[in-house]
Parts: C-alpha cells; structure tokens; sequence
C-alpha cells in the first residue's frame, strides 16, 4: 500500500510573504522520511472558511492523510480547529489527545488542535511551529499507515 499524504499551511503570513513557510517544509520532510508521498502541498490564509473549504477539496476521493500545520492556537485568526471540525465527518479524539500529550510540560496544553475523519481521509491538525508540527506528527505517526487502511477497508490486527 502507497501511503499518500497532503500539507497544508495555515498561515495570513505565508500568504503575505512575510513568513517562510518553514513548518510545512518540516513536515512534508518528516513525512517523506517515514515513506509518505506527498500528494499535495498548500499554503492558504486562516479562517474557518479557507481551512474547511481547503480540507473538503483535498479530501475528495483521496485515501491517505491530510496533516495541517498552524492555527490552533489562542490568536483571534487561530480557526483552524474550527474549519476542520466543519469539513470532518468523524472526530479522532484519541489522535488529538496524543499529540496534546506528546509534550506534557510545553506549549502542547495550550493547542486547540482536532483529528477526524473525512471519507478515506485522515485529517490532522499540528501547530505553526517547526518544533511543535514534528513533535505532534511523531506522536502518531507509528499507527498513522493502520488508521488509513483501516479506512480504506482493511481488517483490524
């Protein structure tokens, strides 16, 4: 099985040029890395409408998993949570819990970050910063392959 798998940077600064898009990069590496082909890779503004809007279109017909990066935070344009939980059919709060948890005494507590389900897709929100995208994508990455055959019909071990 080919494991697939999008980015997407929420981000008013990347848009605007004024910030390099350097957790994207971070992410779409680490994913490379761990066997993931990158399917698709984007930059949009915040908001619920660009971020749901985006994961609904990406999610089309796509068996794999859609990693966001940016967003969950405290910040008035932080609504990445938001638009993922109007494009998601089904939460994964287990997925979300693991990634909080990855970093107990760190700035994890203070993500709003959400993981669902979208068809055959797996959506994941990280944070913005390098730091916190990778240390939130390692946290789940192990059983990442499983979640996307699982939906794609495959058999529970």
């Amino acid at each position: 099985m080919e494991l697939q798998a999008k980015v997407v940077t929420a981000s008013d600064g990347v848009i605007a040029g004024t910030r390099e898009d350097k957790s994207g990069d971070a992410l779409e590496a680490r994913l490379i890395e761990a066997g993931w082909t990158i399917a698709d890779r984007r930059a949009i503004s915040d908001g619920v409408e660009s971020v749901r809007d985006t994961l609904i279109e990406m999610a089309e017909g796509f068996s794999g998993v859609i990693v966001t990066t940016g967003g969950t935070g405290f910040g008035p344009r932080d609504l990445t949570p938001e638009g993922t939980r109007e494009a998601i059919e089904r939460e994964a709060p287990g997925l979300a819990e693991a990634m909080r948890l990855c970093n107990p005494k760190g700035l994890g507590r203070l993500s709003r970050a959400i993981a669902g389900t979208r068809g055959t897709a797996l959506i994941l929100n990280t944070p913005g910063s390098t730091k916190g995208t990778i240390e939130t994508l390692e946290a789940v990455l192990d059983v990442l392959p499983h979640a996307v055959d699982l939906m794609a019909g495959g058999r529970p071990h």
